[in-house]
C-alpha cells in the first residue's frame, strides 16, 4: 500500500492483483466438465494459423512490412509450438502428462503478450495508416481493418483459451492422470512384491513336504 500510494507502481501492476481475485472468483462458476468443442478448435486454427499466414502473404504482396513485422512473431511461436508438441508426442512416456500439458501453456502465455503488441502495432502505431485509410480506396480500407481486427480476433481467442482451458482445465486434468498413472504402477509394484514374498514363503514348505 506505501509502495501504490507513493506512485512507484505502475497502473498495470495495481490492476494485476484485482484482475487475479476477479479471474480467481470466476473460476468458482466455470463448469468443472467444459470439453473443448471442436468447432472451437477449428476456430482457433483458422483465427490463430490460417487468417494470420494469409495476412502476412498479403503483406508481402502489398508491400506492408508493418502489417508482416507485426503478425510474424505470432506465426512464429505458434509455429514452434506444434512442433515442439509433436516431438514431445512423438517420444511417447519420455514426459509426464504435466510436462507435456506445460507446452501449450507456456507458449500460450508468451504468445498472447506478442499479440497485444500485435494489437498495438495494428491500432495505435498505424493510425496514420487509418487516416489515409479514410480517404482510400475500399480495398485499401478494408485490409487495415482486417489486420485489426484480426489481431483482435487473436487476443480474444489465445487468452480465452488460456484462463478458461488450459489453466483450469487442461493442467489440472494433466496432473490427475499422472498421479493416476503413478498410484497404479505403485499398486502393481506392491501386488509384485506381495506376490513375490509368498512364493518365497511357500518354498521351505514345499521343500519340507518333499523331506
Amino acid at each position: 500500500m506505501v509502495f501504490s500510494a507513493s506512485g512507484l507502481v505502475p497502473l498495470i501492476d495495481l490492476a494485476f492483483p484485482v484482475a487475479t481475485t476477479l479471474y480467481l472468483l470466476l473460476l468458482l462458476l466455470l463448469p468443472r466438465d467444459l470439453p473443448r468443442q471442436h468447432a472451437y478448435v477449428v476456430l482457433g486454427t483458422t483465427v490463430g494459423l490460417f487468417l494470420p499466414l494469409a495476412h502476412v502473404l498479403g503483406g508481402f504482396a502489398r508491400g506492408d512490412d508493418g502489417a508482416v513485422r507485426s503478425a510474424t512473431p505470432h506465426l512464429f511461436l505458434l509455429s514452434c509450438q506444434i512442433l515442439t508438441e509433436n516431438v514431445v508426442g512423438a517420444m511417447g512416456g519420455a514426459f509426464s502428462p504435466p510436462v507435456r500439458a506445460l507446452v501449450p501453456l507456456l507458449y500460450t502465455v508468451r504468445r498472447v503478450f506478442v499479440v497485444v503488441d500485435w494489437v498495438y502495432d495494428a491500432w495505435a502505431n498505424r493510425a496514420a495508416a487509418a487516416v489515409t485509410a479514410r480517404g482510400a480506396t475500399t480495398q485499401e480500407a478494408a485490409w487495415v481493418w482486417f489486420g485489426r481486427y484480426l489481431a483482435v480476433a487473436n487476443l480474444v481467442y489465445f487468452s480465452t483459451n488460456l484462463l478458461v482451458f488450459l489453466i483450469p482445465k487442461f493442467l489440472p486434468r494433466a496432473f490427475e492422470k499422472y498421479f493416476r498413472m503413478r498410484d497404479e504402477a505403485y499398486a502393481k509394484t506392491a501386488e509384485d512384491r506381495h506376490a513375490t514374498d509368498a512364493a518365497t514363503a511357500a518354498k521351505p514348505v514345499e521343500s519340507k513336504k518333499s523331506d
